[in-house]
C-alpha cells in the first residue's frame, strides 16, 4: 500500500466512519426517528455494558534517547504487531515542499545500511505485508510478525531508523517519486478525485498545514531533492519523535531488552516544532462549482472542526454519523427514502489532531433539478441544526460505533487494531488510554450534548461545493500544492541544500527467526438443522461478537438463467422493507442492537452476512430471518432501489478499474453463465426490464434451503447457536420446484490475444487489465504449485511484476496478478493501472515478465523461500479475524477441500518444489492469448500499441448508464 490514504483519525473515529452504512445504501420508506423495537425483540445491551467489555491493558517504558514504547499482551495467537508512529506528517512540510512526508515514506521501505530490502527478509519470516501510511499529522508503519521473527523486525525496524540515509541514493529517490506520482495519477483518475483538493482550498487559508494535500503537487514532487531527503530525516525521524507499540505475543519484561538492544544507541533527534493547525472560521459563505467526468451531480457543504481533543469531537462524531451515517440517517430518510431526490447521502466527521473536515454530501438522483436539491439539502441540513437529534437517533448512533469498536480489537496490529488504538492515543493525547475516555463520553452523550456541538460548528459559515458531470476541466497534476504558486515564483521557495556525503554506518547483522508455531485453525463443529441446512460453527471468544453467513449456490451466474442484474438487485432489496417492517425499522433496528446485516454476493454465491454482539444474537438473528425469508418487493421501494441501482451502475462505467472489470467477463465468457458482470449491476437495458414480479420470482427460485448453507464464527456454542438457527430457519421448507442448475460446465470461446481500447479523454492513468480463462475449475485438486507461481509472477508487494514496474521503472502505483477461485472455470488476470505515457511500455513489461517464468528466469532461491517457508511462517497472521476465518470455511466448503485444508497447507507446501513451481508457471501463467482491456486516452494510448503485434479493437467509454461492450 504505502498509501497517503490512511488517516490519522483514532481508531474509534475509524470505527464511526466503517460503521456508516451497516446496509445496503438503497432508498426505504420512512418511519418515526423515535419507532419502539418491534415486538419479540430483547432490549439490547447498554451503551455502559459494551463499553465495560473494551480494554487493552498496557505498560509504557521511554528509553534514554526519549523513544516511547507500550506493549499489549495478547496470547490469542503467536503473532505480534509491531506498530511505529512517526509523529511527522504533512502539516509539517513548508512551501515548495508539498507531498514530502508521503514521498519519504515510500523513501523508508527502500533500504537501510544493514537492510538492502526491507520487505524480503520479513515476509521471508512470515509478516503480513510490511505496510505505511503517512496524513496530516503522523507517518506509520505496521507488520504482524511471528512471535519468532519479533527481534528480526526490531532489528530492521531500528536500522532504517538509526541508519538510512547511508543507502538512500538518488535513483531510489526518482524511482519512487515516479511511484508517488502515479498514486497521485491515480486518484486523481477516479470520479469526483478532485474534489478533496477544492475542500480543503475552500476552508483553509494559503499555509495553514491542512490545506494543502498530503500526496502534495507534482511540481513540488518533481522539485524533492537528495538535500530534502537529508533534512527531513535528521529533522523528524530522531526516536524521541517515534511512539512503538508491540501487540500480541509478547509482554514487557521481554519486550524491554529486545527494545534496548536494537534502538537503545539511536542519538536522539532535535525536537519537533509544533505548527498552529486549528480550525479556521469562513467569513461568508462561500460556493464553488467543478465540471468532472462523473455520472451524478454531487453537492457537498463543509466545514472545518475542532481537533480530537477538543470536548465537542465526540459528540460531532456522532452528531454527523446521525445526519448521515446511520442507515436510517436524517439525509437518507429525507432525501433517498423520502422525495427520492438523492440516490445516496452521507455525512461524517474527520477528525485529525488539530482541525477536523465536517462534511455532508448528496448524489442528486438524474432528473432533480439542482436548484430544489440543493434547497431541500439545506432544509433538512437546518432543521437538524436548529432542533437536534433524539434520544433514541443518539442510542442508535452510539450502540452502532461502540458495537464496531469492539469489532476492530480483534486484530493487534494493523492500521486500526489495537497498536494503532494504543499508539495514537500516545501521541496525539498523551495517553494511550484515551480510547477509552472516549468511548466513555460517547456513551454518555446525551441529545442536548450533540445539539450544542452541531449549533455551535455547524452554524458557522459553509464551504459549498458542486460537482457537475461534463468535460473535466481541472488538471490534477497542478492541485494540492502550497496554494500561492500563481502569486509566488518557484525561485522565492526556499532553495534545497546541497546533499551531504554520509558516511557509513555501523555494521549489524540480522538475527535468526526463531522457530514459528504451525497454525492453530479453530476446531469444526458441524450439525444439519431440520429442514437440511447445513451449519458449522468455529467458536472463538476473543471478542464478544459473532459473524454468520447464510451463503446460496446462486450468485450473479444465476442471472445466466434470469435477467442480468436480477440477482443483484433482488438481494439489495431484502433490506428495503417485509411483510411486517418497512426499511427504516429494519435500519433502527439493527442500530439498536449493534448488528450489521446486509447482503453480499460473487459470481458463485449470495450470501447474507450477519455481524451480531453475542448479547444480541437472538433479536439479530429473528431480524435476518424476517429480511430474508419475507421480503416485500413493494413496487415504490423497488423503482427507488432500481434508480440507485443505475446511478451504481453509471458511477462504475465512470470509474475506469470497475469499467475494464466490467468488459474483461465479458469478451472472456462469450455465453458462459460467468460472462455477467462481476459487480452483478447488469446494464441499463436489464435492469430497466426488471419488475418487483421478477425480483420475487428469482427469491422464490435461489433463495430456498436446499441451495443454503450457514457458517457461524465467533463467540457462541453450538448448544446456544442451533436453537437459536432452528427457531428463526428451522420451519423454513424447499419449494416443490426442482433445484435450478448453473450450467458452469459450458464451453467458453477459445482464447483470443486481442487488446480491447476504451476511449476515456483527459485520463492521467491508462487502467490495463488483461486475462485468460484457464483449463482448470475451483474443484480441480492441486492448485497449490500455481498458486505459488502466482505469488512470483504478480501477487503481493516482490511480486516480478510490481518489483518491475512500480519498483524499478516507477510507472505505477502497484501491478498485481491472480487466478480467481470460482467453483466454475477459473481465470488468470493481470491488473495495472500505470501513467498514460507508458501503457505500450507496461504492456511490453508485463509479456516480458509473463514469458521470462521459468524458461529465461526461472524461481530464485530467495524466491522460493518467501512463497513457500514464508507463507508457511505467515499462515497464524491470516486468520486473526472471525471474519477471515468465516471465509476460509465457506471457501473450503465450496471448493470442496477438507475442512483441515489449511492445518495441512503447511505440508503441501513443503512438499512442492522448485521445478513443480516453474511447471505451472509455464503451463498457465504464460502471456499467449491474453486478452487485454485498457481504459484510457485514445490520443495518448493507441499509437503506443502498434508495436505489440496485437490486434486493436477501440470502443468508446460509455455514457450515462450505456454498455461499453458494443464496438466502435
Amino acid at each position: 500500500m504505502r498509501s497517503v490514504t490512511q488517516s490519522s483519525v483514532t481508531a474509534l473515529a475509524a470505527a464511526l466512519l466503517l460503521s456508516a452504512c451497516t446496509t445496503s445504501p438503497h432508498g426505504r420508506p420512512a418511519a418515526s426517528a423515535e419507532a419502539p423495537p418491534a415486538p419479540g425483540l430483547a432490549p439490547a445491551a447498554s451503551p455502559q455494558e459494551l463499553v465495560a467489555k473494551v480494554d487493552i491493558p498496557y505498560e509504557k517504558f521511554v528509553l534514554a534517547n526519549g523513544l516511547t514504547t507500550i506493549v499489549h499482551t495478547d496470547r490469542k495467537a503467536p503473532i505480534v504487531g509491531v506498530t511505529l508512529y512517526y509523529k511527522v506528517g504533512s502539516k509539517n512540510e513548508p512551501r515548495g515542499k508539498t507531498g514530502f512526508a508521503h514521498l519519504y515514506e515510500h523513501l523508508f521501505f527502500g533500504g537501510s545500511a544493514n537492510v538492502p530490502n526491507f520487505d524480503i527478509p520479513l515476509e521471508g519470516a512470515g509478516s503480513t505485508s510490511t505496510n505505511g501510511s503517512t496524513w496530516y499529522d503522523r507517518t506509520n508503519y505496521v507488520e504482524t510478525v511471528p512471535t519468532g521473527a519479533l527481534d528480526l523486525a526490531l532489528f530492521m525496524e531500528s536500522d532504517r531508523m538509526g541508519a538510512l540515509l547511508p543507502a538512500v541514493t538518488q535513483d531510489k529517490l526518482d524511482k519512487q517519486r515516479g511511484v508517488v506520482q502515479n498514486e497521485k495519477r491515480q486518484g486523481d483518475n477516479q470520479p469526483y478525485g478532485l474534489a478533496e483538493y477544492l475542500t480543503a482550498e475552500g476552508l483553509f487559508p494559503v499555509g495553514h498545514p491542512y490545506r494543502h494535500s498530503t500526496i502534495g503537487s507534482m511540481a513540488d514532487l518533481d522539485a524533492a531533492t537528495l538535500a530534502d531527503v537529508q533534512k527531513w530525516f535528521t529533522d523528524h525521524y530522531g526516536p524521541n519523535n517515534v511512539v512503538l507499540v508491540l501487540s500480541g505475543d509478547i509482554d514487557a519484561t521481554t519486550a524491554r531488552p529486545m527494545v534496548e538492544k536494537w534502538f537503545g544507541a539511536i542519538p536522539r533527534g532535535p525536537e519537533v516544532a509544533p505548527v498552529a493547525a486549528g480550525p479556521v472560521t469562513l467569513s461568508a459563505p462561500v460556493s464553488r462549482e467543478m465540471t468532472d467526468q462523473v455520472p451524478v451531480l454531487r453537492i457537498s457543504r463543509d466545514w472545518s472542526g475542532p481537533g480530537l481533543n477538543d470536548a465537542d469531537a465526540v459528540a460531532l462524531r456522532i452528531g454527523m454519523h446521525i445526519l448521515g451515517g446511520l442507515s436510517s440517517s436524517r439525509l437518507d430518510n429525507a432525501l433517498v427514502r423520502g422525495n427520492q431526490m438523492a440516490v445516496s447521502v452521507r455525512a461524517s466527521a474527520m477528525v485529525f489532531e488539530q482541525s477536523s473536515f465536517l462534511n455532508a454530501t448528496m448524489d442528486v438522483k438524474p432528473g432533480v433539478d439542482r436548484v430544489a436539491a440543493e434547497a431541500e439539502l439545506d432544509r433538512v441540513m437546518a432543521e437538524y441544526i436548529a432542533k437536534g437529534p433524539t434520544e433514541d437517533e443518539v442510542r442508535r448512533a452510539v450502540t452502532s460505533v461502540l458495537s464496531g469498536e469492539i469489532g476492530g480489537l480483534e486484530q493487534v496490529g494493523g492500521f486500526s487494531g489495537k497498536g494503532a488504538t494504543l499508539a495514537e492515543g500516545e501521541v496525539y493525547s498523551g495517553d494511550p488510554a484515551k480510547y477509552k475516555a472516549d468511548l466513555q463520553a460517547i456513551a454518555a452523550l446525551s441529545p442536548a450534548t450533540v445539539h450544542a456541538a452541531l449549533r455551535k460548528w455547524l452554524g458557522r459559515p459553509v464551504y459549498k461545493l458542486a460537482v457537475v458531470p461534463g468535460v473535466r476541466t481541472e488538471d490534477g497534476a497542478t492541485m494540492g500544492g502550497w496554494g500561492d504558486e500563481d502569486t509566488t515564483p518557484r525561485k522565492a521557495v526556499a532553495k534545497s541544500a546541497k546533499a551531504a556525503k554520509i558516511g557509513p554506518a555501523p555494521r549489524r547483522t540480522a538475527p535468526p527467526v526463531a522457530p514459528v508455531g504451525a497454525l492453530a485453525f479453530p476446531s469444526i463443529e458441524r450439525t444439519t438443522l431440520s429442514n437440511g441446512i447445513p451449519v458449522a460453527l468455529a467458536r472463538r471468544t476473543g471478542v464478544p461478537k459473532l459473524v454468520m453467513a447464510i451463503d446460496f449456490d446462486a450468485g450473479f451466474a444465476a442471472d445466466a438463467l434470469d435477467t442480468p442484474g436480477t440477482q443483484g438487485l433482488m438481494l439489495d432489496m431484502l433490506d428495503e422493507g417485509t411483510k411486517t417492517r418497512n426499511a427504516t425499522q429494519i435500519a433502527e433496528e439493527q442500530e439498536r442492537l449493534g448488528a450489521s446485516i446486509r447482503t453480499d454476493a460473487s459470481l458463485d454465491s449470495s450470501s447474507l452476512v450477519v455481524s451480531a454482539l453475542s448479547a444480541n444474537l437472538a433479536p439479530s438473528l429473528a431480524l435476518a430471518s424476517d429480511m430474508l425469508l419475507h421480503p416485500a418487493f413493494a413496487p415504490a421501494d423497488f423503482e427507488r432501489a432500481r434508480g440507485q441501482a443505475m446511478a451504481e451502475l453509471a458511477q462504475a462505467q465512470s470509474t475506469p478499474s470497475a469499467l475494464a472489470g466490467r468488459t474483461l467477463n465479458a469478451e472472456l465468457f462469450g455465453d458462459h453463465p460467468y460472462a455477467q458482470p462481476g459487480d452483478g449491476l447488469g446494464t441499463e437495458t436489464s435492469l430497466a426490464a426488471l419488475t418487483p414480479q421478477a425480483l420475487s420470482a428469482a427469491h422464490a427460485k435461489w433463495v430456498r434451503p436446499d441451495l443454503a448453507r450457514i457458517t457461524v464464527v465467533g463467540d457462541v456454542t453450538m448448544e446456544q447457536l442451533k436453537p437459536l438457527l432452528e427457531q428463526s430457519f428451522g420451519a423454513w421448507k424447499a419449494p416443490a420446484a426442482p433445484r435450478p442448475n448453473k450450467p458452469l460446465d459450458a464451453a467458453v470461446p477459445a482464447p483470443s490475444a486481442r487488446v480491447v481500447l476504451i476511449d476515456r479523454p483527459n485520463s492521467p492513468q491508462s487502467v490495463i487489465l488483461a486475462g485468460r480463462v484457464l483449463p482448470l475449475t475451483g474443484r480441480t485438486p492441486g492448485e497449490e504449485p500455481l498458486m505459488l507461481a502466482n505469488d512470483v509472477v504478480g501477487n503481493g508487494f516482490l511480486s516480478r511484476l510490481n518489483a518491475d514496474i512500480r519498483e524499478d521503472k516507477g510507472w505505477s502505483y502497484g501491478v498485481r496478478s491472480g487466478v480467481t477461485q470460482n467453483s466454475g472455470p477459473r481465470v488468470i488476470e493481470v491488473m495495472a493501472p500505470v501513467q498514460a505515457d507508458r501503457t505500450g511500455d507496461s504492456v511490453r513489461a508485463v509479456i516480458q515478465n509473463m514469458s521470462a517464468f521459468p524458461a529465461r528466469s526461472p524461481i530464485t532461491t530467495e524466491e522460493f523461500q518467501r512463497v513457500t517457508e514464508g507463507a508457511i511462517r505467515a499462515l497464524p497472521t491470516q486468520f486473526e479475524t472471525n471474519a477471515a476465518v468465516l471465509s476460509a470455511i465457506i471457501r473450503n466448503d465450496r471448493l470442496g477441500r477438507p475442512e483441515d485444508y489449511y492445518v495441512r497447507l503447511a505440508q503441501t507446501y513443503r512438499g512442492i518444489d522448485a521445478e513443480r513451481i516453474g511447471g505451472a508457471a509455464r503451463q498457465y501463467l504464460q502471456p499467449n492469448d491474453l486478452t487485454w482491456i485498457i481504459v484510457g486516452d485514445r490520443k495518448i494510448v493507441e499509437p503506443q500499441l502498434k508495436g505489440l503485434g496485437l490486434p486493436v479493437e477501440v470502443r468508446p467509454a460509455p455514457t450515462g448508464g450505456d454498455d461499453a461492450t458494443d464496438g466502435e
